[in-house]
């Protein structure tokens, strides 16, 4: 006689002896060894990995729902439900697909037999799906320049493999290929538990925005792709649900105004505060500097009503010290005629000229409809990274415009210190960054919501820069990075080259009041009391943080210089 099942799953059979031997004592039952079908699924061979995605939002393709979702490894399909009458059983059962995984519990069962199946050879599946970093491995992220092969047998540097573009969201890929490449930011998100038991409000939607962004992290830098590229489908789905849809997949958008608005949300979804040692990303790009600000009376009064007005509080030369997320240099305007050949000249700009801004005796005048003010900035604090952001777009009475000045910058060894006082300069260990990431805006048509976005991102292990534009990704010259129209650019702190000008805080203690430290240079003051202020008033995306993010996140409103 059969054995009985269950569900198509043979139920081990009990061999009885008679209930009494001949001597008369009672017969012990005897087991037979258990088939164990959790190791021995004869399905295994069906599973093609070359199908199996895993970037996409994990929803039923049937009921477009999220719970206890299941993805069949033969088509690379996801279903709900494991049980009778769900839809990986209808589908299973319809399409002869058995071997199945639970993309939240990420184990393997075989349906319609419904039974887990344990075998080794699935752990691979198991690491595309999530991938997890010892910190060994993290530690030898940029030192290691071995390439990987994917499944369909691409090579591949980990951290170099591209993004897809949905429709319209290059702006966000090269920001999220940026972001990668900054060491501090991709450590802390390679390791889950850094961020995983961080207690928020209930229904708080902002740390899903910090999930996603660790899914594509881990995912970028993952050495066993099944693919050399990445979809950030989930990552820009919590972006477009976060942003309240200012940021959307199918319409170009302004790459500095992500830019600041995420690292702004990130940074409020890890419970950051106006501290800079808060969270990561103030840990990794948060400086200070100090502005004065004095306002200029209107040109059309007497010489007696303004000496009057310079009086009252409100004309009085003010200094604050705030906070900043990334530095604006200002371009100068591009030539209004030809030249004698009738051809268009592209201007040229050094970038030490566009940093002058921030010397602290620079003064910049601020127009607005009510007013001027003239401010001046000095940087006070300089950050692991420091970001910068050209300002190529200028709002007249129909569209913005582009600026095409180029911007003459080194690669290596850019000296941030010389824009410090020589007090603030004695604190600093280091004030010498190379380029780490540098982005770029490419547009014929010269306006801001138009052309396409491109990155190029420094590989450490192997010491070449690659370009990166959605799936494309090639090798360049350093040399060719500096002829493109940069847009953001990210500078790491250089550690191996001290500050010459450091001293000891032993040695400022010994120092006498009033007495400057060996190799400072006094610093030179202007004639006038001087203002600044990072945001100009007809100018919203000229801020670290966004005038709507500043208030939203709860945080402490910024300007970008």
């Amino acid at each position: 006689m059969a054995s009985p099942s269950v569900r198509g799953r043979p139920m081990p059979s009990v061999k009885r002896e008679n209930s009494r031997k001949d001597d008369g004592s009672e017969a012990v039952p005897v087991k037979q060894a258990k088939v164990d079908r959790s190791r021995s699924c004869p399905y295994l061979d069906t599973i093609n990995r070359s199908v199996l995605d895993f970037d996409f939002e994990k929803l039923c393709s049937v009921s477009l729902s999220h719970i206890n979702c299941y993805a069949c490894l033969v088509c690379g399909k996801y279903f709900q439900g494991r049980g009778n009458n769900t839809h990986a059983y209808t589908h299973s059962v319809l399409e002869g697909h058995h071997v199945f995984l639970n993309l939240q519990t990420q184990k393997f069962y075989c349906i319609p037999d419904n039974y887990q199946i344990i075998d080794s050879s699935l752990e691979d599946i198991i690491y595309v799906l999530n991938p997890t970093f010892e910190r060994s491995l993290i530690a030898r992220l940029d030192s290691n320049p071995k390439m990987s092969r994917a499944y369909d047998g691409t090579t591949y540097l980990p951290g170099i493999v591209g993004l897809n573009n949905i429709k319209a969201n290059d702006y966000c890929n090269v920001v999220l290929q940026s972001l990668s490449h900054v060491t501090p930011l991709r450590n802390y998100f390679l390791k889950e538990e850094n961020y995983g038991k961080i207690k928020r409000p209930p229904g708080d939607q902002q740390f899903l925005l910090v999930q996603r962004f660790g899914e594509l992290i881990r995912k970028l830098w993952n050495p066993r792709n099944f693919k050399a590229h990445v979809s950030p489908h989930e990552m820009l789905q919590a972006v477009v649900l976060c942003s309240k849809k200012r940021f959307q997949i199918t319409q170009q958008g302004d790459g500095i105004d992500f830019l600041s608005w995420f690292l702004n949300a990130m940074h409020s979804a890890l419970n950051g505060t106006k501290k800079l040692s808060s969270s990561i990303i103030s840990k990794t790009f948060r400086g200070r500097m100090t502005v004065w600000t004095r306002k200029i009376p209107p040109v059309d009064l007497t010489e007696s009503e303004k000496e009057k007005l310079l009086l009252t509080p409100e004309y009085v030369s003010r200094m604050e010290e705030i906070q900043w997320l990334y530095l604006t240099c200002d371009l100068p305007p591009p030539p209004l005629y030809p030249d004698e050949a009738r051809e268009n000249i592209i201007p040229q700009v050094p970038f030490a000229s566009l940093l002058a801004k921030f010397n602290g005796t620079t003064e910049k005048e601020y127009k607005t409809y009510k007013d001027n003010t003239f401010k001046r900035f000095q940087l006070t604090k300089l950050p692991p990274f420091i970001i910068c952001y050209f300002k190529r777009f200028t709002k007249n009475y129909f569209v913005s415009e582009k600026n095409p000045t180029i911007v003459n910058f080194p690669i290596k060894n850019i000296d941030f210190g010389e824009l410090l006082s020589p007090e603030m300069r004695a604190l600093h260990r280091h004030t010498t960054y190379d380029l780490a990431a540098n982005i770029v805006h490419d547009s014929e048509t010269r306006v801001k919501h138009g052309g396409t976005y491109r990155c190029h991102v420094l590989h450490k292990a192997t010491g070449k820069w690659y370009e990166m534009q959605d799936l494309h990704v090639a090798d360049i010259l350093p040399q060719m990075i500096t002829l493109s129209e940069s847009y953001i650019q990210i500078y790491e702190l250089r550690e191996d080259i001290p500050n010459p000008f450091y001293v000891a805080p032993h040695a400022r203690k010994d120092q006498q009041p009033g007495e400057r430290a060996a190799g400072d240079r006094p610093m030179e003051t202007a004639s006038a009391p001087q203002a600044t202020g990072w945001k100009t008033s007809d100018n919203k995306a000229d801020t670290t943080t966004t005038t709507d993010d500043a208030h939203s996140n709860g945080q402490q409103k910024e300007t970008p210089s």
